[in-house]
């Protein structure tokens, strides 16, 4: 996000570390929400004329509810967890490439302007999804992991690394880490359309507000995740769907595309069905999203007064070494030829 006003602006990677920490934060407290999400997202309603099964694992779950009480029932509280270590960091990897790259490609765009000024809404859509972008480049392969890991049943339970070999073992090889790149690259849209709207309703609530209260951050950021989301949804279902294993129906054949999967979907359980997991989708979205500028928010703040005070003890231990340096010249030098060199010592 921008600097405040009045405050010196946070170099590139003091914005990412900001983001990344607030990120990590922020999942991690509603991480069920994340396993119960997926699980609704992946699983395919049965005909009858179907041979086997089509769900990822014998539970079929009909509301976020239902699917935490038999998740519970049937791995434990420790099941609602499963795979958190791969998500965290791949949000963490995820937040710092993208708040990184956006303070970049922002700062870039500004200075490039003969009168610097803030970016309007297209603009700011643009640079987020370029950001987006790059990100997304870099780590996906920690998403398709973890997506893996969040959908194997019970008794297929694998770690990370295993889970990461896995996917390399299968016939798509080393690039089946990189599956659902092209609709992760659309899906760059949602976080260009949350921090673009977040930009926008914070001029529109706070216009003006150098510093935000933590209840304004919130609100800004769960309002600008809500948008994104139910504008994203048919996408983020179907990029799961790429990304876990394919149902049983399919006999092993993973889908080859994003379109692929929604039509595959709408086949067999109607459009309707490209919204599935929407509540906790939504519900997870908008608590990480105001978790997370909250706590980005103090962060930078922190950033700021941390670099302001390092600033500060730097210039003074170099006056000091001045000073030091010039005293010593007035023992050895005459008073004259002291007063002559004082300023190239003091340089």
């Amino acid at each position: 996000m921008p600097a405040k006003a009045g405050q010196a602006p946070l170099p590139p990677w003091g914005n990412a570390v900001a983001g990344a920490t607030g990120a990590v934060l922020a999942n991690a407290i509603v991480y069920p929400l994340d396993i119960v999400k997926t699980r609704l997202q992946v699983q395919i309603k049965q005909k009858t004329t179907d041979a086997a099964p089509l769900i990822t694992d014998e539970a079929h779950y009909t509301s976020t509810f239902d699917a935490i009480q038999k998740i519970m029932e049937d791995e434990g509280v420790l099941g609602l967890y499963s795979g958190i270590e791969g998500s965290l960091i791949g949000v963490a990897s995820t937040n710092f490439a993208y708040f990184y790259w956006y303070s970049v490609v922002r700062t870039l765009y500004i200075s490039s302007q003969s009168l610097p000024k803030t970016p309007n809404t297209a603009t700011e859509l643009s640079l987020g999804a370029a950001a987006g972008a790059i990100a997304q480049v870099f780590t996906i392969p920690v998403s398709v992991v973890t997506t893996r890991q969040q959908t194997q049943p019970k008794g297929d339970k694998k770690g990370l690394l295993d889970t990461g070999r896995e996917v390399v073992n299968s016939n798509d090889g080393w690039s089946g880490l990189w599956r659902g790149l092209k609709a992760s690259l659309v899906l760059v849209v949602n976080p260009a359309i949350t921090y673009g709207a977040y930009q926008r309703l914070r001029e529109i609530f706070f216009a003006g507000k150098s510093n935000l209260r933590p209840w304004e951050s919130f609100f800004l950021g769960a309002a600008s995740k809500a948008l994104a989301t139910i504008a994203t949804q048919p996408l983020i279902v179907a990029k799961v769907g790429l990304q876990s294993r394919p149902p049983p129906a399919r006999q092993g054949r993973p889908f080859k595309s994003f379109v692929e999967v929604m039509a595959y979907i709408i086949e067999r359980e109607g459009p309707l069905a490209l919204f599935k997991g929407i509540v906790p989708q939504i519900t997870k979205g908008i608590l990480v999203q105001g978790l997370l500028m909250m706590t980005k928010e103090r962060m930078e703040v922190l950033f700021v007064v941390l670099f302001a005070y390092v600033r500060r003890i730097r210039s003074e231990k170099l006056q000091k070494v001045a000073a030091a340096a010039a005293s010593k010249a007035k023992e050895v030098l005459p008073i004259d030829q002291a007063r002559q060199a004082m300023p190239v010592l003091v340089r």
